[in-house]
């Protein structure tokens, strides 16, 4: 299987994942939070400030499908963390080959007397 293939399909699955699959995942809160609650440790919590954001409590602003809201809303995160890791591997990548490039050595240098 060629690089750009499995790529592919890495999207694909992960697209799948959060636009569906992420509707299926437990609404229960999780063992640190469940613990906070139990023990009242959470009594004097206040919401985040940007609770009221786009994407805030895994869903998109202005949805009124909670199924698709949800899916939607891990659509949008996989586009941002493939734009931003994409961009960022360009970028690093970028910056490697340009300095081996450069001195044309490889990215080794030699001293010479």
């Amino acid at each position: 299987m060629s690089l750009k293939k499995l790529l592919a399909l890495g999207v694909l699955v992960a697209a799948v994942l959060a636009g569906i699959v992420s509707h299926y995942a437990s609404s229960h809160p999780d063992g640190l939070e469940r613990v906070a609650e139990d023990k009242g440790i959470n009594a004097k919590e206040e919401d985040h400030p940007l609770g009221g954001s786009p994407l805030a409590d895994y869903g998109v602003k202005g949805v009124a499908d909670e199924r698709a809201s949800v899916g939607l809303s891990g659509l949008i995160g996989v586009g941002v963390v493939l734009v931003a890791g994409s961009g960022l591997f360009w970028l690093l990548r970028g910056r490697s080959e340009g300095g081996a490039a450069r001195d044309g050595s490889g990215g080794r240098t030699e001293a010479h007397p």
